[in-house]
């Protein structure tokens, strides 16, 4: 699988100055963390979920996650299950379907052992669990049941912890709580693949429910956990964690309160114009803003629950010839004693030291999303994907 893949060969080289790379869910760990862009959700009981998989692979997801936790009524836990397991097995019967990674979102520990082994040889197109409302007391036990799984199957398998609870938002008990975290995905470190953040439950925690014109960015007390989480998981060091971005929950605005958030002229200079009110029509323009300032802060990737989400935080993953330009000056060999340069594009300095954690993050998502021609912006990379 590769992002853009979808899209037509001649369109993507009108589009790439560098191409998206192909991966695998065999590839390593470092590499599938940075490349899960936009994770889609679908509740596990959807009855042709066997159907939807396939189709959003076809256009451009490359991981989603079925969900038995808070998507589905308690109710239908089991139901869920079974039916998870029936849908493994129709995806099983798909030779040479275009599948993004898979990952199943359970309640409780045991549903891991157990679910992988009712999947049989279908656990083979499995990446890993996303364990909910993680902490360290809560969390250990998911993931020695996800060590035991992959023991008892032969099969990697990757975790993806959900921050979310309350501890973890109060300020009184959230650096215990981090600190606990910490020390429990750091004794999974080989099977942490990233870290997801559950920002609905923590606005649940105090009434809270941002709108359309509203980031998580504007939510003072949302946007202090997630300074802190990254400040404390997703460090540069070695010690951190690729940590995704919250969920988008806006996909059609009825009225606004503010002026939509996109410049027009960026879209006037490619003749898109018509796109722009779509997106505006839509709630993305909220959106592209809350993904730029996700990347802004350290995160990468994000969680989705509609598929007109994805594409707008694949284009916004995409590295641009000028990033790219930087990234490559900075980490020449020949720089590794620091100093300061001007950058290709003259419009700014590259201080080697200080900016090579950046430019090696920069370098790994062009390998993954690529790397854009000096002369193509997100809208073009927009409009092409919404042409295919």
């Amino acid at each position: 699988m590769r992002h853009f893949g979808h899209i037509a060969p001649a369109v993507r080289k009108r589009l790439f100055f560098r191409e998206p790379a192909e991966f695998t869910p065999g590839s390593p760990a470092r590499l599938l963390s940075a490349a899960l862009g936009a994770t889609l959700y679908s509740p596990a009981t959807r009855p042709r979920l066997a159907d939807d998989v396939v189709k959003q692979g076809g256009r451009g997801v490359v991981s989603m996650v079925l969900c038995l936790e808070d998507s589905i009524n308690d109710a239908d836990v089991s139901a869920g299950e079974e039916n998870l397991v029936r849908q493994f097995a129709d995806l099983a019967g798909r030779p040479g379907a275009d599948l993004p990674l898979l990952f199943i979102r359970v309640r409780v520990p045991e549903q891991i052992p157990d679910l992988a082994h009712r999947l049989g040889p279908a656990v083979r197109l499995l990446s890993g669990f996303v364990l909910p409302k993680f902490t360290a007391e809560r969390g250990l036990p998911f993931l020695e049941a996800l060590t035991t799984a992959e023991a008892e199957t032969g099969h990697r398998l990757f975790a993806m912890p959900v921050l979310e609870s309350p501890e973890l938002l109060y300020r009184e008990s959230r650096v215990e709580t981090l600190e606990g975290i910490f020390r429990a995905v750091d004794k999974y470190r080989d099977r942490v693949l990233a870290l997801r953040l559950g920002v609905t439950d923590f606005c649940s925690s105090y009434g809270l429910r941002r709108g359309p014109d509203m980031t998580a960015y504007d939510i003072q007390v949302v946007a202090s956990v997630i300074s802190d989480v990254v400040n404390m998981l997703g460090r540069a060091d070695g010690t951190g964690f690729t940590v995704t971005g919250p969920v988008w929950e806006y996909f059609r605005v009825q009225e606004r309160m503010f002026k939509p958030l996109l410049r027009q002229s960026p879209f006037h200079e490619v003749q898109a114009v018509a796109l722009r009110e779509k997106l505006i029509e839509h709630a993305m323009d909220g959106l592209l803003r809350e993904i730029s300032l996700d990347r802004a802060n350290g995160l990468l990737g994000k969680t989705c629950i509609h598929p007109s989400h994805v594409l707008p935080v694949h284009a916004l993953s995409v590295v641009s010839h000028e990033e790219y330009s930087d990234a490559q000056d900075i980490v020449r060999p020949e720089r590794d004693g620091g100093g300061v340069l001007r950058s290709a594009y003259t419009n700014k300095m590259n201080e080697v030291k200080p900016h090579r954690a950046w430019a090696e993050r920069t370098l790994l998502r062009a390998e993954v999303f690529g790397v854009a021609n000096e002369d193509v912006g997100f809208v073009e990379l927009l409009a092409a994907g919404l042409a295919d």
